[in-house]
């Protein structure tokens, strides 16, 4: 069982760098104005989402202890994050705010995951 969880640990943290990848991409433009998401921040996204559920009742069903109210937390901060980048994947460009807030949920989440014990 060990195993199955740590790949989906690397899933998981694939997931994680393609959503902060096409931001890192995308940050000059956003200076410009110009940003857009790129349809690896989408993929990253949903990635992360499918992979947490999974580690989440991976380690349940084999007697890990989990944080539910962590869990609870990157879970909510990544539906926004989904949120946004699911409604505006289409549009030319998107406001530097939304963009600037999923790059700063995204980073908050990874903090969250790794400081958050």
């Amino acid at each position: 069982m060990d195993v199955l969880i740590q790949v989906f640990v690397g899933l998981h943290i694939i997931g994680i760098a393609s959503l902060l990848g096409g931001f890192l991409t995308q940050m000059k433009a956003m200076g410009r104005g110009t940003a857009r998401f790129v349809p690896a921040m989408l993929h990253g996204a949903l990635t992360m989402l499918v992979t947490g559920v999974i580690l989440v009742g991976l380690n349940e069903a084999d007697g890990h202890h989990v944080n539910n109210i962590k869990i609870g937390v990157k879970l909510a901060l990544l539906i926004v994050i989904l949120a946004l980048v699911y409604v505006q994947r289409d549009e030319e460009t998107v406001d530097k705010r939304f963009f600037g807030l999923v790059g700063l949920l995204t980073v908050a989440n990874i903090f969250i995951a790794l400081l958050w014990t």
